[in-house]
Protein backbone atom coordinates (compact mmCIF):
# COMPACT_ATOMS: atom_id res chain seq x y z
CA UNK A 1 0.00 0.00 0.00
CA UNK A 2 1.82 3.66 -0.94
CA UNK A 3 2.20 5.92 2.22
CA UNK A 4 0.36 9.47 1.70
CA UNK A 5 2.94 11.52 3.30
CA UNK A 6 1.66 15.01 4.64
CA UNK A 7 3.34 18.25 5.78
CA UNK A 8 3.38 19.75 8.99
CA UNK A 9 4.58 23.41 9.36
CA UNK A 10 3.45 23.68 12.82
CA UNK A 11 1.31 21.37 15.58
CA UNK A 12 -1.96 22.75 14.24
CA UNK A 13 -1.20 21.44 10.62
CA UNK A 14 0.13 18.06 12.42
CA UNK A 15 -3.12 17.39 14.17
CA UNK A 16 -4.77 18.86 11.00
CA UNK A 17 -3.16 16.43 8.25
CA UNK A 18 -3.36 13.12 10.67
CA UNK A 19 -6.97 14.04 11.50
CA UNK A 20 -7.71 13.61 7.69
CA UNK A 21 -5.57 10.44 6.73
CA UNK A 22 -1.93 10.93 6.27
CA UNK A 23 0.00 7.95 6.80
CA UNK A 24 3.25 9.98 7.46
CA UNK A 25 4.02 13.60 8.25
CA UNK A 26 7.12 15.16 7.45
CA UNK A 27 8.42 18.65 9.06
CA UNK A 28 11.22 21.54 9.49
CA UNK A 29 13.50 21.74 12.73
CA UNK A 30 14.81 25.35 12.89
CA UNK A 31 17.96 26.06 10.91
CA UNK A 32 17.74 22.62 9.20
CA UNK A 33 15.21 22.99 6.31
CA UNK A 34 14.29 24.29 3.41
CA UNK A 35 10.87 26.23 4.94
CA UNK A 36 12.95 29.00 7.33
CA UNK A 37 10.02 30.91 7.15
CA UNK A 38 7.55 28.59 8.47
CA UNK A 39 6.93 28.87 12.37
CA UNK A 40 8.79 24.95 12.03
CA UNK A 41 9.41 22.83 15.23
CA UNK A 42 12.35 23.18 18.11
CA UNK A 43 14.77 19.96 19.24
CA UNK A 44 12.38 20.02 22.60
CA UNK A 45 9.30 19.77 20.05
CA UNK A 46 10.35 16.35 18.70
CA UNK A 47 9.06 14.00 21.04
CA UNK A 48 5.64 15.59 21.39
CA UNK A 49 5.34 15.43 17.34
CA UNK A 50 6.42 11.74 18.04
CA UNK A 51 3.84 11.28 20.67
CA UNK A 52 0.63 12.75 18.48
CA UNK A 53 1.63 11.17 15.06
CA UNK A 54 1.90 7.53 17.05
CA UNK A 55 -1.85 8.28 17.98
CA UNK A 56 -2.52 7.90 14.55
CA UNK A 57 0.11 4.84 13.68
CA UNK A 58 1.70 7.38 11.45
CA UNK A 59 5.33 7.98 10.62
CA UNK A 60 7.19 11.14 11.29
CA UNK A 61 9.93 12.09 8.62
CA UNK A 62 12.18 15.25 10.11
CA UNK A 63 13.38 17.90 7.17
CA UNK A 64 17.32 18.56 7.03
CA UNK A 65 17.62 19.62 3.52
CA UNK A 66 19.31 22.66 3.23
CA UNK A 67 22.58 22.36 1.85
CA UNK A 68 24.79 22.14 4.77
CA UNK A 69 28.13 24.31 5.62
CA UNK A 70 30.45 22.97 8.15
CA UNK A 71 29.41 23.99 11.14
CA UNK A 72 25.60 23.08 10.59
CA UNK A 73 26.59 19.99 9.38
CA UNK A 74 28.68 18.83 13.03
CA UNK A 75 25.43 20.73 14.56
CA UNK A 76 23.34 18.57 12.94
CA UNK A 77 25.34 15.30 13.27
CA UNK A 78 26.02 16.12 17.67
CA UNK A 79 21.46 16.53 17.63
CA UNK A 80 21.23 13.35 16.05
CA UNK A 81 21.31 11.28 19.37
CA UNK A 82 18.73 13.74 21.10
CA UNK A 83 16.78 13.49 17.61
CA UNK A 84 16.82 9.98 17.83
CA UNK A 85 15.87 9.53 21.49
CA UNK A 86 12.57 11.39 20.42
CA UNK A 87 11.39 8.59 18.09
CA UNK A 88 11.39 10.01 15.17
CA UNK A 89 11.19 7.62 12.44
CA UNK A 90 13.85 8.90 10.31
CA UNK A 91 15.58 12.17 8.33
CA UNK A 92 15.41 14.04 5.07
CA UNK A 93 18.68 14.26 4.14
CA UNK A 94 20.49 16.59 1.39
CA UNK A 95 23.79 15.83 2.10
CA UNK A 96 24.81 12.14 1.63
CA UNK A 97 27.85 12.46 3.78
CA UNK A 98 25.18 12.13 6.83
CA UNK A 99 23.73 8.72 5.88
CA UNK A 100 26.17 6.26 8.03
CA UNK A 101 25.65 8.98 11.35
CA UNK A 102 21.92 8.79 10.84
CA UNK A 103 21.49 5.34 10.39
CA UNK A 104 23.73 4.11 12.97
CA UNK A 105 21.61 6.16 15.19
CA UNK A 106 18.48 3.68 14.83
CA UNK A 107 16.94 6.70 12.02
CA UNK A 108 16.09 5.52 8.28
CA UNK A 109 17.88 8.16 5.70
CA UNK A 110 15.47 9.24 3.25
CA UNK A 111 16.97 11.30 0.69
CA UNK A 112 16.32 14.42 -0.42
CA UNK A 113 14.52 15.60 -3.96
CA UNK A 114 17.06 18.52 -3.52
CA UNK A 115 19.79 15.63 -4.78
CA UNK A 116 18.52 15.61 -8.11
CA UNK A 117 18.56 11.74 -8.11
CA UNK A 118 17.43 10.53 -11.85
CA UNK A 119 18.61 7.44 -12.17
CA UNK A 120 18.01 3.99 -10.96
CA UNK A 121 22.51 3.91 -10.40
CA UNK A 122 22.19 6.97 -8.20
CA UNK A 123 19.83 5.00 -6.08
CA UNK A 124 21.61 1.76 -5.97
CA UNK A 125 24.77 3.81 -4.75
CA UNK A 126 22.36 4.96 -2.15
CA UNK A 127 21.93 1.74 -1.01
CA UNK A 128 25.35 0.57 -0.42
CA UNK A 129 25.75 4.29 1.69
CA UNK A 130 22.42 3.03 3.71
CA UNK A 131 19.51 4.95 2.70
CA UNK A 132 16.66 3.72 2.93
CA UNK A 133 14.28 6.17 0.58
CA UNK A 134 14.97 8.72 -2.01
CA UNK A 135 12.44 11.30 -3.30
CA UNK A 136 12.79 11.54 -7.23
CA UNK A 137 13.65 14.30 -8.89
CA UNK A 138 10.55 16.54 -10.00
CA UNK A 139 11.84 17.14 -13.15
CA UNK A 140 10.96 13.20 -14.47
CA UNK A 141 8.20 11.63 -16.60
CA UNK A 142 5.33 9.29 -15.14
CA UNK A 143 7.33 6.66 -17.73
CA UNK A 144 10.81 7.79 -15.98
CA UNK A 145 9.65 7.50 -12.67
CA UNK A 146 7.83 4.19 -13.16
CA UNK A 147 11.10 2.69 -14.92
CA UNK A 148 13.82 3.50 -12.42
CA UNK A 149 11.38 2.64 -9.59
CA UNK A 150 11.75 -1.26 -11.20
CA UNK A 151 15.47 -1.25 -11.26
CA UNK A 152 15.29 0.81 -7.65
CA UNK A 153 17.02 -1.34 -4.71
CA UNK A 154 15.53 1.60 -2.57
CA UNK A 155 12.08 2.79 -2.34
CA UNK A 156 11.06 5.65 -3.87
CA UNK A 157 8.80 8.75 -3.13
CA UNK A 158 7.20 11.44 -5.41
CA UNK A 159 5.36 14.66 -5.16
CA UNK A 160 1.70 14.74 -6.11
CA UNK A 161 0.74 18.09 -5.28
CA UNK A 162 1.89 21.25 -4.58
CA UNK A 163 4.12 24.57 -5.35
CA UNK A 164 6.59 23.72 -8.13
CA UNK A 165 9.88 25.66 -7.97
CA UNK A 166 11.45 27.59 -10.85
CA UNK A 167 15.01 26.18 -10.77
CA UNK A 168 16.17 22.04 -11.16
CA UNK A 169 14.91 20.40 -7.59
CA UNK A 170 14.85 23.41 -6.35
CA UNK A 171 18.32 24.80 -6.80
CA UNK A 172 18.17 27.94 -6.92
CA UNK A 173 20.53 32.12 -6.72
CA UNK A 174 17.65 34.52 -8.10
CA UNK A 175 16.30 35.33 -3.94
CA UNK A 176 20.38 34.99 -3.02
CA UNK A 177 21.11 37.44 -6.06
CA UNK A 178 18.21 39.86 -5.49
CA UNK A 179 17.96 40.08 -1.62
CA UNK A 180 20.96 38.08 -0.09
CA UNK A 181 18.24 35.24 1.08
CA UNK A 182 19.45 31.95 0.27
CA UNK A 183 17.31 29.59 -1.56
CA UNK A 184 19.40 26.36 -0.92
CA UNK A 185 19.19 27.80 3.05
CA UNK A 186 15.39 27.54 3.15
CA UNK A 187 15.55 31.22 3.32
CA UNK A 188 13.46 32.13 -0.34
CA UNK A 189 11.66 35.19 -0.58
CA UNK A 190 10.61 33.69 -3.65
CA UNK A 191 10.89 36.96 -6.11
CA UNK A 192 9.91 34.56 -8.92
CA UNK A 193 6.32 34.65 -7.91
CA UNK A 194 5.85 38.33 -8.62
CA UNK A 195 5.31 40.20 -11.99
CA UNK A 196 8.24 40.48 -14.15
CA UNK A 197 8.99 43.39 -16.37
CA UNK A 198 9.96 42.58 -19.84
CA UNK A 199 11.89 45.49 -21.85
CA UNK A 200 13.31 44.79 -25.14
CA UNK A 201 16.32 46.13 -26.53
CA UNK A 202 16.08 49.16 -29.63
CA UNK A 203 15.09 47.42 -32.52
CA UNK A 204 13.74 44.08 -31.71
CA UNK A 205 10.36 44.20 -31.99
CA UNK A 206 9.71 40.54 -31.68
CA UNK A 207 9.24 37.97 -29.05
CA UNK A 208 10.85 34.47 -30.23
CA UNK A 209 9.34 31.32 -28.79
CA UNK A 210 11.76 28.40 -29.55
CA UNK A 211 9.07 25.46 -27.76
CA UNK A 212 8.23 22.80 -29.32
CA UNK A 213 5.04 22.93 -27.46
CA UNK A 214 2.25 23.76 -30.18
CA UNK A 215 -0.40 25.03 -28.14
CA UNK A 216 2.21 27.23 -25.58
CA UNK A 217 0.41 30.26 -24.20
CA UNK A 218 2.77 33.15 -22.68
CA UNK A 219 1.28 35.28 -20.75
CA UNK A 220 2.27 38.61 -20.95
CA UNK A 221 0.36 42.10 -19.59
CA UNK A 222 1.04 45.21 -21.08
CA UNK A 223 1.76 48.19 -18.87
CA UNK A 224 1.00 52.34 -19.21
CA UNK A 225 4.83 52.95 -19.57
CA UNK A 226 4.99 50.37 -22.67
CA UNK A 227 7.01 47.64 -20.74
CA UNK A 228 5.10 44.15 -20.38
CA UNK A 229 4.66 41.97 -16.95
CA UNK A 230 4.43 38.84 -16.35
CA UNK A 231 4.82 35.68 -14.32
CA UNK A 232 6.65 33.67 -16.50
CA UNK A 233 9.01 32.88 -13.63
CA UNK A 234 6.40 30.67 -11.65
CA UNK A 235 4.80 27.77 -12.82
CA UNK A 236 1.46 26.52 -11.79
CA UNK A 237 0.99 24.25 -8.76
CA UNK A 238 1.45 20.46 -9.73
CA UNK A 239 -1.82 18.50 -9.03
CA UNK A 240 -2.17 14.84 -9.71
CA UNK A 241 -5.79 14.28 -8.06
CA UNK A 242 -6.96 12.71 -11.68
CA UNK A 243 -4.22 10.38 -11.84
CA UNK A 244 -4.47 8.05 -9.06
CA UNK A 245 -4.07 4.80 -11.00
CA UNK A 246 -1.44 5.74 -13.19
CA UNK A 247 0.72 6.88 -10.05
CA UNK A 248 -0.42 3.97 -8.00
CA UNK A 249 0.88 1.29 -10.68
CA UNK A 250 4.49 3.16 -10.85
CA UNK A 251 5.30 1.38 -7.89
CA UNK A 252 6.62 4.35 -5.92
CA UNK A 253 6.43 3.99 -2.30
CA UNK A 254 4.91 7.38 -0.75
CA UNK A 255 2.76 10.11 -2.36
CA UNK A 256 4.04 13.46 -1.15
CA UNK A 257 2.20 16.77 -0.59
CA UNK A 258 4.15 20.07 -0.61
CA UNK A 259 3.13 22.54 1.81
CA UNK A 260 4.47 22.75 5.04
CA UNK A 261 4.08 26.69 4.72
CA UNK A 262 0.64 26.52 3.86
CA UNK A 263 -2.23 27.13 6.25
CA UNK A 264 -3.53 23.88 8.50
CA UNK A 265 -6.91 23.95 6.36
CA UNK A 266 -4.83 23.87 3.34
CA UNK A 267 -3.40 20.84 4.74
CA UNK A 268 -6.54 18.81 6.12
CA UNK A 269 -8.02 19.84 2.66
CA UNK A 270 -5.67 18.43 0.28
CA UNK A 271 -4.64 15.44 2.42
CA UNK A 272 -8.05 14.47 2.86
CA UNK A 273 -8.83 14.26 -1.02
CA UNK A 274 -5.93 12.65 -1.56
CA UNK A 275 -6.85 9.71 1.16
CA UNK A 276 -10.08 9.75 -0.35
CA UNK A 277 -8.73 9.07 -3.98
CA UNK A 278 -5.98 6.42 -2.34
CA UNK A 279 -8.75 4.31 -0.41
CA UNK A 280 -11.24 4.74 -3.24
CA UNK A 281 -8.45 2.87 -5.75
CA UNK A 282 -7.38 0.17 -3.48
CA UNK A 283 -10.84 -0.47 -2.88
CA UNK A 284 -12.06 -0.87 -6.10
CA UNK A 285 -9.65 -0.40 -8.86
CA UNK A 286 -11.20 -1.58 -12.03
CA UNK A 287 -14.28 1.06 -11.01
CA UNK A 288 -11.94 3.51 -10.17
CA UNK A 289 -13.57 6.77 -10.89
CA UNK A 290 -12.59 10.41 -10.26
CA UNK A 291 -14.80 12.32 -7.84
CA UNK A 292 -16.50 15.75 -9.48
CA UNK A 293 -16.17 17.28 -6.31
CA UNK A 294 -12.38 16.83 -5.62
CA UNK A 295 -11.28 18.90 -7.67
CA UNK A 296 -13.67 22.19 -6.85
CA UNK A 297 -12.62 21.26 -3.49
CA UNK A 298 -8.67 21.87 -3.98
CA UNK A 299 -9.54 24.61 -6.01
CA UNK A 300 -11.14 25.90 -2.99
CA UNK A 301 -8.01 26.66 -0.74
CA UNK A 302 -4.38 28.47 -2.17
CA UNK A 303 -3.56 27.65 -5.43
CA UNK A 304 -1.82 29.11 -8.36
CA UNK A 305 -4.10 27.29 -11.05
CA UNK A 306 -2.79 23.47 -11.47
CA UNK A 307 -0.29 21.90 -13.85
CA UNK A 308 0.64 18.20 -14.22
CA UNK A 309 4.46 19.18 -13.83
CA UNK A 310 6.74 17.47 -15.86
CA UNK A 311 4.61 13.72 -15.58
CA UNK A 312 3.02 13.56 -19.24
CA UNK A 313 4.90 16.58 -20.80
CA UNK A 314 7.18 19.71 -20.43
CA UNK A 315 4.83 22.30 -18.41
CA UNK A 316 4.50 25.41 -20.21
CA UNK A 317 1.52 27.53 -18.48
CA UNK A 318 2.64 29.91 -15.75
CA UNK A 319 0.81 30.88 -12.98
CA UNK A 320 -0.99 34.37 -12.06
CA UNK A 321 -1.72 34.48 -8.54
CA UNK A 322 -3.78 32.60 -5.91
CA UNK A 323 -6.38 30.93 -7.69
CA UNK A 324 -8.56 30.09 -4.98
CA UNK A 325 -12.29 30.59 -4.75
CA UNK A 326 -12.36 31.76 -1.01
CA UNK A 327 -10.01 33.99 1.11
CA UNK A 328 -10.26 33.31 5.11
CA UNK A 329 -10.59 36.38 7.72
CA UNK A 330 -9.99 36.13 10.91
CA UNK A 331 -13.61 36.76 12.70
CA UNK A 332 -13.39 34.93 16.06
CA UNK A 333 -12.11 32.30 19.11
CA UNK A 334 -14.00 29.75 20.60
CA UNK A 335 -14.98 30.23 24.33
CA UNK A 336 -16.15 26.76 25.05
CA UNK A 337 -17.18 22.94 23.62
CA UNK A 338 -20.19 21.58 25.47
CA UNK A 339 -19.94 17.86 24.59
CA UNK A 340 -23.54 16.52 26.22
CA UNK A 341 -25.16 18.79 23.09
CA UNK A 342 -22.51 19.11 20.40
CA UNK A 343 -22.12 22.59 20.74
CA UNK A 344 -19.82 25.28 20.55
CA UNK A 345 -19.87 28.70 21.92
CA UNK A 346 -18.17 31.66 19.77
CA UNK A 347 -17.21 34.71 20.46
CA UNK A 348 -16.73 36.74 16.95
CA UNK A 349 -15.49 40.16 16.02
CA UNK A 350 -17.47 39.88 12.56
CA UNK A 351 -20.96 39.69 11.11
CA UNK A 352 -22.16 35.72 11.22
CA UNK A 353 -25.03 34.07 9.25
CA UNK A 354 -26.49 30.20 8.63
CA UNK A 355 -25.10 28.79 5.70
CA UNK A 356 -21.75 30.63 6.17
CA UNK A 357 -19.16 28.36 5.90
CA UNK A 358 -15.95 28.50 9.01
CA UNK A 359 -12.94 27.43 9.64
CA UNK A 360 -11.95 26.31 13.54
CA UNK A 361 -8.25 25.72 13.69
CA UNK A 362 -6.08 24.54 17.12
CA UNK A 363 -3.17 22.87 18.32
CA UNK A 364 -5.65 20.02 19.26
CA UNK A 365 -8.35 20.48 17.08
CA UNK A 366 -6.54 20.55 13.87
CA UNK A 367 -8.30 22.24 11.14
CA UNK A 368 -12.32 21.64 10.91
CA UNK A 369 -13.88 22.94 8.13
CA UNK A 370 -17.86 23.56 9.08
CA UNK A 371 -20.67 25.11 7.30
CA UNK A 372 -22.87 26.72 9.73
CA UNK A 373 -26.47 25.12 10.10
CA UNK A 374 -28.06 26.16 13.48
CA UNK A 375 -27.01 29.67 15.65
CA UNK A 376 -28.36 30.70 19.13
CA UNK A 377 -28.07 33.34 21.63
CA UNK A 378 -29.27 32.77 25.02
CA UNK A 379 -31.08 29.81 24.06
CA UNK A 380 -32.98 31.41 21.05
CA UNK A 381 -32.26 30.47 17.59
CA UNK A 382 -31.25 33.42 14.96
CA UNK A 383 -30.36 33.56 11.79
CA UNK A 384 -27.81 36.81 11.55
CA UNK A 385 -25.32 37.42 14.60
CA UNK A 386 -23.37 40.95 14.43
CA UNK A 387 -19.97 41.32 15.31
CA UNK A 388 -18.95 41.54 18.98
CA UNK A 389 -21.06 38.96 20.00
CA UNK A 390 -20.97 35.45 21.81
CA UNK A 391 -23.23 32.90 19.93
CA UNK A 392 -24.07 28.99 20.40
CA UNK A 393 -23.01 26.82 17.32
CA UNK A 394 -24.03 22.99 16.74
CA UNK A 395 -21.29 21.28 15.69
CA UNK A 396 -20.68 17.70 15.42
CA UNK A 397 -16.74 17.55 15.52
CA UNK A 398 -15.31 18.18 19.35
CA UNK A 399 -13.43 22.08 19.28
CA UNK A 400 -11.50 23.90 22.39
CA UNK A 401 -11.41 26.45 23.79
CA UNK A 402 -9.40 29.33 22.19
CA UNK A 403 -9.36 27.59 18.81
CA UNK A 404 -9.04 29.75 15.86
CA UNK A 405 -12.49 30.66 13.81
CA UNK A 406 -11.88 31.83 10.35
CA UNK A 407 -15.06 32.67 7.97
CA UNK A 408 -14.61 31.58 4.32
CA UNK A 409 -15.29 34.43 2.01
CA UNK A 410 -16.00 34.07 -2.09
CA UNK A 411 -13.02 36.23 -3.47
CA UNK A 412 -15.58 37.75 -6.29
CA UNK A 413 -17.66 39.34 -3.28
CA UNK A 414 -14.17 40.76 -1.56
Amino acid sequence: MVELLAPAGNFISLRAVLENGADAVYFGLDDYNMRANAKNFSLDDLSQVSKTAGEYGAKTYLCTNIILNEKLACELESNLEKISSSEIDGLILSDIGLIEDTVSHGLEAHISVQENVTNSYTLKTLKKLGAKRAILSRELSLAEITDITRKSPIETEIFVHGAICMAISGRCFLSYGLYGRSANCGDCLQPCRKNWTLTYEEGDDNVVNFSEVEDETFIVTGSDDVSYRTNFFSPKDMCMIEYIPELMKSGVASFKIEGRARSPDYGAMVTGIYREAIDDYERDPLNYNVRDEWMDELTSVFNRGFDTNFYFNTPFEVSEDNQAKYIKKDIGQVVNYYNKVGAAELRIWDDLKIGDKIIIQGQTTGSITHTIDSMQIEGESVENVSKNSNVAILIPTKVRKNDFVYKLIERESV
